[in-house]
């Protein structure tokens, strides 16, 4: 098993910057793929951006490309969302997922998640 913990998330004006941070731990060895979604009520789960563990290589949805970073610190098994240029339709529930296969897009392909960190983003 893999438990996530994500912190960082909470309330910044449009325009600002926060950066959430995702920390992993247990079986971490056995993670290929990390990523970020968004959800919000009533909403299917959104694809933000992905980190393939082991060759760095990253992957954006369109709508923050540009405007979020995803990076990892492979030492402390934690994974980081920037976001800059925040926009009120940035708001929702942002939950960290890893995953054992190489896919990056779909949430259905994740097998552990975390319990979720609120970010609203107010005009």
């Amino acid at each position: 098993q893999v438990q996530l913990v994500e912190s960082g998330g909470g309330l910044v004006q449009a325009g600002g910057s926060l950066r959430l941070s995702c920390a992993a731990s247990g079986r971490t060895f056995s993670i290929n793929t990390m990523g970020w979604f968004r959800q919000d009520p009533g909403k299917a789960r959104e694809f933000v951006a992905g980190i393939n563990w082991g060759d760095r290589s990253t992957y954006y949805a369109s709508s923050v490309k540009g405007r979020f970073t995803i990076s990892r610190d492979n030492a402390k098994n934690t994974v980081y969302l920037l976001m800059n240029s925040l926009k009120p339709g940035d708001t929702a529930d942002y939950y960290c997922a890893a995953g054992r296969s190489n896919t990056i897009y779909y949430a259905i392909d994740y097998d552990y998640w975390g319990q979720g960190t609120q970010v609203t983003v107010s005009s």
